[in-house]
């Protein structure tokens, strides 16, 4: 998704909808607008906390379609059939993730990363994820959270990647009523687009039957990283 705002044309096109259905959700309050002499504008920062918004949300049919969107607004920065291990080499997988704390993880994580070479300023991505978990945390009531900064970080990332690291126990890390958090992943976007439709398709997978429980089996790397790969297969 580009970062101009959007008006009623332009969203339209960019959720694959006509602009009269694209009208007839502003006016009835289903996505975020204001009419300005008259005209609907959206503001692109506001469309992309409603896309994030609606995918934590969506059930598993939803989420199909949202991603079918998505391919059709993300650029070549990944294959039109993208899977998850596209973007998660092996050595982005850090399994047991040896932090006890929510300041801990975000720092192990990013420095983790940060020693591949797949992301140039840990220190830079630690600071914009925290005030990402300040304003809302990424948390989910199943355990797991998906970090990621507010805005893409072209600077200091060259490629978008996505990072896991899997706690020995759960961590308290701003969950739902509570729930403690114990599998992390780590979203590296430069892209929008890009960036939405990864959160679309982590959160299909997340919701594999029994995806998690075989995650949470693994005691290494290379087990968790062939996980993902198995399960992600099957999301196809």
């Amino acid at each position: 998704m580009a970062n101009e705002d959007f008006d009623l044309a332009s969203l339209a096109e960019f959720l694959h909808i006509t602009p009269a259905e694209a009208r007839k959700m502003a006016e009835r309050g289903r996505v975020p607008g204001k009419k300005i002499g008259g005209q609907w504008k959206f503001f692109s920062a506001e469309i992309h906390q409603w896309f994030e918004d609606r995918i934590g949300i969506s059930d598993d049919r939803e989420l199909v379609e949202v991603e079918k969107v998505l391919e059709i607004q993300s650029t070549k920065q990944i294959v039109d059939s993208f899977h998850i291990p596209d973007m998660m080499p092996a050595d982005l997988v850090f399994v047991p993730l040896l932090a006890r704390t929510k300041p801990k993880v975000i720092q192990l994580l990013c420095d983790s990363v940060g020693n591949t070479g797949a992301l140039w300023d840990p220190d830079k991505m630690g600071d914009a994820i925290r005030k990402r978990e300040d304003l809302h945390p990424t948390a989910l009531e199943n355990g797991v959270a998906m970090l990621h900064p507010r805005r893409p970080m072209t600077t200091i990332i060259g490629d978008p990647f996505i990072a896991l690291g899997v706690t020995t126990s759960g961590i308290p890390f701003g969950g739902p009523r509570g729930t403690l958090t114990d599998v992390f992943f780590l979203i590296g976007s430069t892209n929008e687009a890009v960036h939405l439709r990864v959160l679309a398709r982590l959160s299909r997978l997340i919701r594999e039957p029994e995806f998690l429980d075989t995650l949470r089996s693994t005691t290494n790397s290379a087990d968790a990283h062939a996980c993902i790969v198995q399960f992600d297969e099957q999301l196809d």
